[in-house]
């Protein structure tokens, strides 16, 4: 199980990929931003409250893809517009998730940050997932990587997420803290990279 001087050495990995990926990514970040802006015609920042670790508040980024209306669990994908729906799509909506990783709100590697509701909610044996910050990607993010289609066929998405998708999430997530290695890190990096 992971334990103090792997969160350490995690940590200092994080700090340097963000670091190097940086001034490669800062111009392409900006450019996205100006186009969201553009298309959404508000900020193309969109920023919200997330359960991090130690079910500690902070504030996630991403790009705007959204139109300014409500949105229901499942039909995100519709609320999108254009360019959004090809942001969320490619992932690249979350981009500005560096930032967070360079702050040290997140990881690269680990569960996906939820609204509250979720993740401060665990009990028990579940609560080891709060040990470790969130990832931008990590091995329940890879197999729900068409979690917005999932959920869009489902009669009501948001109990379904409640009691199928979040319930199997905690698991893969409790044997990622579990069985933890640098290697394992590295493994989920470069799927996601070939997804």
């Amino acid at each position: 199980m992971i334990g103090r001087k792997q969160l350490l050495a995690k940590r200092i990995f994080d700090l340097i990929l963000s670091i190097f990926l940086f001034p490669i990514l800062i111009i392409p970040i900006i450019l996205l931003v100006l186009m969201s802006t553009l298309d959404t015609r508000q900020y193309g920042i969109f920023s919200q409250w997330r359960v991090g670790q130690h079910g500690r508040l902070f504030k996630i980024y991403k790009l705007r893809t959204l139109k300014q209306e409500k949105h229901e669990l499942g039909h995100l994908d519709k609320s999108a517009t254009r360019l959004g729906k090809i942001l969320r799509h490619t992932k690249l909506d979350e981009l500005p998730q560096l930032f967070n990783v360079l702050k040290g709100d997140m990881s690269f590697v680990g569960p996906r940050p939820d609204i509250q509701g979720f993740a401060d909610e665990l009990t028990g044996d579940d609560r080891i997932i709060l040990m470790v910050k969130p990832g931008i990607t990590g091995p329940a993010t890879l197999k729900y990587k068409d979690e917005e289609d999932i959920l869009s066929q489902q009669l009501d998405p948001e109990t379904y997420n409640r009691t199928i998708i979040w319930v199997d999430k905690v698991e893969i997530n409790k044997k990622y803290v579990q069985n933890w290695s640098f290697y394992l890190d590295l493994t989920f990096i470069i799927k996601s990279i070939l997804n």
